[in-house]
């Protein structure tokens, strides 16, 4: 026969106390007022008869699955090659791990997403959805928020007040733009992260335009190749590029991992970097800095994005107004090995 499963009531007779304290102790009840002496008892027998709650039961108790979607825009092979990714994810883990939450993580092929999140939604398997590469044209997000769905966005909705938790993707990408054009760069291409239906795509691309116009640089059209958020679409892009005359003499890649695909283009070309042509990524993944040459990029605070993300979705679950519902985290320039002064 197995062996009974440890209740609640098992632990109250151990510790000596009512159901209803353990209860209280075991879900950090808010003003109960318990000595530390009981709570540290109750704590105590719950761990030697190896209790864990019924997470059933908890769900009927409070009407809450103590679940967070996070929500991934991107085929689950690209979230697969996301070097960035996992210290997002790791700071979402920590904020969702501090008040009781787990993570659901669910990765959709782009313009399928609503699929997946309206399921985990309207069948109660999570309390709210995080949701990463928001796109211009999902109006099914919309429509859950003014619903009353708690949602917040890795990334920003335009024309829309969701919350979100981003960086100045204009600001990050102009910066990397005018550091090539200090360098005395004034042909420079760009590879976005991605196509311009993603808003951080879209917000890079205008960084660039920006840092271009401010120094009277003319825009070319023919210097403009999208990327897909794998080293690939990086390598392709960098190809059409390089075709390109005159070539550029320097290229802002929107995304580090894209960037690695085409490094390894200009290098199938018989190029150098920096010394034939610079190389500015963004996003600061770990390998950029293992990469020969080092990789100059932008810095994103991944772990921030993925805990303020967390933070705030908790708070609308538990219906808090948020007084900054939309934060913009800062970015920074890394210089390494990549770029060179034009001789």
């Amino acid at each position: 026969m197995p062996k009974r499963r440890p209740t609640s009531v098992d632990v109250a007779k151990a510790a000596d106390v009512s159901r209803t304290t353990v209860s209280f102790v075991l879900n950090n009840t808010p003003d109960v007022r318990i000595s530390e002496e009981t709570r540290q008892r109750v704590l105590a027998a719950a761990h030697k008869l190896n209790y864990h709650r019924d997470s059933t039961g908890r769900r009927l108790a409070t009407g809450k699955t103590h679940i967070l979607g996070l929500v991934i825009s991107q085929s689950p092979d690209r979230v697969a090659a996301d070097a960035f990714l996992p210290q997002v994810m790791h700071g979402l883990q920590q904020a969702a791990h501090q008040q009781g939450y787990h993570i659901l993580f669910h990765a959709q092929e782009p313009g399928q997403d609503h699929l997946v999140y309206t399921h985990l939604i309207r069948e109660r398997h999570v309390d709210g959805i995080v949701l990463s590469g928001p796109r211009t044209d999902d109006a099914e997000l919309v429509k859950l928020h003014r619903e009353g769905v708690p949602i917040v966005l890795l990334g920003q909705l335009p024309d829309t007040n969701i919350p979100f938790v981003d960086v100045d993707n204009v600001g990050g990408a102009r910066m990397a733009v005018e550091h090539l054009l200090d360098l005395g760069h004034t042909r420079i291409g760009i590879i976005t992260n991605a196509p311009v239906t993603y808003t951080a795509s879209r917000d890079r691309l205008a960084g660039y335009k920006a840092a271009l116009k401010a120094r009277g640089c003319k825009f070319d059209k023919a210097l403009v190749c999208k990327g897909d958020f794998t080293e690939a679409s990086g390598e392709a892009a960098m190809n059409c590029i390089l075709k390109v005359s005159p070539r550029p003499t320097a290229v802002f890649v929107a995304s580090d991992v894209v960037a690695l695909g085409a490094l390894r283009a200009i290098k199938a070309h018989k190029l150098r970097v920096p010394d034939d042509i610079s190389l500015v990524g963004f996003d600061d993944v770990p390998l950029a800095s293992y990469v020969e040459p080092p990789l100059t990029t932008v810095r994103l605070p991944a772990y921030e994005l993925g805990w303020g993300a967390g933070e705030r979705l908790i708070r609308l679950i538990d219906g808090e107004d948020l007084p900054e519902p939309s934060v913009l985290l800062e970015t920074k320039l890394v210089v390494r090995g990549s770029t060179r002064q034009v001789a």
